[in-house]
């Protein structure tokens, strides 16, 4: 995906449309997150939907669970999803940053053919 250090540098239009292709992926990481955390919260918890899109994306968001949960169940599902949201959150990091990281790598990497 990423071209190697002997391989020019990509025009400004090309990183442009990697950047956005990382946006993408990481919108769908995040979409997919919070799909598994108000389906869960709302089957296993038995909150109302709207009760379990908040919990979801407060999770997700690094701010906690603000639904009470009412079983054992509820209660390690939202555990569970926590530490699932924490490594969701470095990952669409690592996945949004790639691109940038990559380029100043290479760009620092390239042997100068003007000599």
């Amino acid at each position: 995906m990423y071209e190697h250090k002997k391989q020019p540098l990509l025009t400004p239009k090309q990183f442009l449309f990697r950047l956005w292709y990382n946006l993408l992926v990481s919108i769908s990481i995040l979409a997919i997150s919070i799909a598994i955390g108000i389906l869960g919260f709302h089957y296993i918890n038995h909150s109302d939907w709207i009760d379990s899109i908040h919990n979801a994306c407060m999770l997700l968001g690094g701010m906690g669970p603000v639904v009470e949960m009412t079983s054992s169940g509820a209660k390690l599902f939202s555990s569970g999803y926590a530490l699932f949201c924490g490594v969701v959150f470095i990952t669409n990091i690592g996945v949004l940053l790639a691109p940038v990281i990559h380029r100043i790598l290479h760009s620092l990497h390239m042997e100068d053919d003007s000599k």
